[in-house]
């Protein structure tokens, strides 16, 4: 699959977000992203078919050498979406910033479309996709007797086990018989990514990223938490940090 396209950058790129099929800037950097210690500038870029819709096609990155005023275009290869933002920060701990893309999806799950790239010595690298970490990733979610939920990453063989007891009298009866023994075997999901966040978690200017998945129960919005991954740059490819799943606190009450 291609995942990079280059063009010239146009000349009616537009600086408006209310130009319809023009390509307009979305957000706009100058940093370094080739390695030569000389600013470059990176364009966030798309098109609007309606300006009541706030959906965005043909999403891109148009990049201007700064020492040759030479231009690229990176196209990701999910290019469509809601509040297209750009994150500028160094990843891999070379000292040049990378390129991070994130897109909403849209749909009932919040998931997004992320890529991150690396542009150094005008050469484009694809350090991290949404694509790939989803297909990479995964997770089993199963209702066990007793009135409790398991997860299972078959990637690091964790076991995440969770009391469901605060769901609630109509929730339990509709799946557990008296005696807390299933009805039937009930199986959820883990959503792909529903966030990724850059976090510089050992504070050396070098950027972590933090990949949030929601997990649901019976429907979308039987929502019980995240599982939370924390990946590093290492040795040309990314290491689990940490793990977690981050759990829906339950109101307390009292008699």
């Amino acid at each position: 699959m291609n995942q990079h396209t280059y063009v010239t950058l146009p000349n009616y790129v537009s600086r408006s977000e209310h130009t319809v099929n023009k390509e307009l800037i979305i957000d706009h950097a100058s940093v370094d992203v080739t390695g030569d210690r000389i600013p470059d500038q990176v364009w966030l870029t798309g098109y609007k078919q309606d300006n009541n819709s706030p959906y965005i096609t043909g999403i891109s990155i148009a990049i201007k050498d700064g020492a040759t005023s030479n231009f690229f275009r990176i196209t990701p290869n999910e290019n469509s979406g809601y509040n297209p933002r750009l994150f500028l920060g160094d990843f891999t701990g070379d000292g040049t910033a990378d390129i991070l893309v994130t897109i909403d999806s849209g749909g009932s799950g919040a998931t997004t479309f992320d890529y991150l790239y690396s542009f150094v010595q005008g050469k484009p690298q694809l350090l991290f996709s949404s694509d790939v970490y989803n297909d990479y990733w995964k997770y089993n979610v199963s209702y066990l007797d007793g009135y409790r939920l398991q997860l299972t990453n078959s990637n690091t063989e964790q076991v995440y086990t969770l009391d469901i007891t605060s769901r609630g009298k109509d929730y339990l009866d509709g799946i557990y018989n008296p005696d807390g023994t299933l009805k039937s075997p009930i199986e959820g999901w883990v959503d792909p990514l529903s966030g990724l966040y850059p976090v510089d978690f050992e504070g050396d200017g070098v950027y972590e990223l933090m990949a949030f998945q929601g997990v649901s129960g019976l429907y979308h919005a039987d929502r019980f938490g995240y599982v939370q991954n924390v990946l590093k740059w290492q040795n040309n490819g990314w290491s689990l940090l940490n793990q977690w799943f981050a759990i829906y606190g339950a109101p307390i009450h009292t008699s």
